[in-house]
């Protein structure tokens, strides 16, 4: 049996701004709920999108990546939970440090190095996988497997 096609779009970055302005256009299609997960390597760009993300939905604070701090709160159009679990090693270590809750319901959760969730990962999510680093451009591939986030793809193209 073949693989489903999973939808999916491929957009340029030539530098952080476009990142960040895609970012802003995601944003302007969230809804509470929403699993938006950021994956790439080490200064690929994951907080610049964040950045743009949080300023679409009206976030006046600034975002930075919260490394040290595992999960930052931010108030906007709807509440934003950015996470960053590069300092976990499973989704064991996520759930129970209870990063993951009922209060996500609520506004949009942005997950930096989603990857460690592993199996944990629901399939209703859009997945941002951003690879290229330093002064390079970036490709920045959006895809879903639920019909209920293509709206991102829609918004960023």
């Amino acid at each position: 049996m073949a693989t489903p096609l999973v939808p999916q779009l491929v957009v340029a970055s030539a530098d952080a701004a476009v990142t960040r302005a895609l970012g802003g256009r995601l944003a302007s299609v969230a809804r509470a709920g929403d699993l938006v997960c950021l994956l790439g390597g080490l200064g690929a760009g994951k907080t610049q999108l964040a950045k743009g993300f949080a300023a679409g939905l009206g976030v006046t604070d600034v975002v930075a990546s919260p490394t040290f701090v595992l999960m930052a709160e931010y108030q906007g159009r709807l509440p934003l939970f950015h996470l960053d679990l590069y300092r976990l090693d499973d989704a064991a270590d996520a759930l129970a440090g209870g990063l993951l809750d009922d209060r996500q319901a609520t506004g949009v959760t942005l997950v930096e190095w989603a990857e460690r969730l592993g199996a944990a990962l629901p399939a209703a999510r859009l997945d941002v996988v951003i690879t290229g680093t330093a002064d390079e451009p970036r490709s920045i591939t959006l895809r879903t497997g639920d019909s209920g986030y293509r709206r991102y793809l829609e918004a960023a193209g």
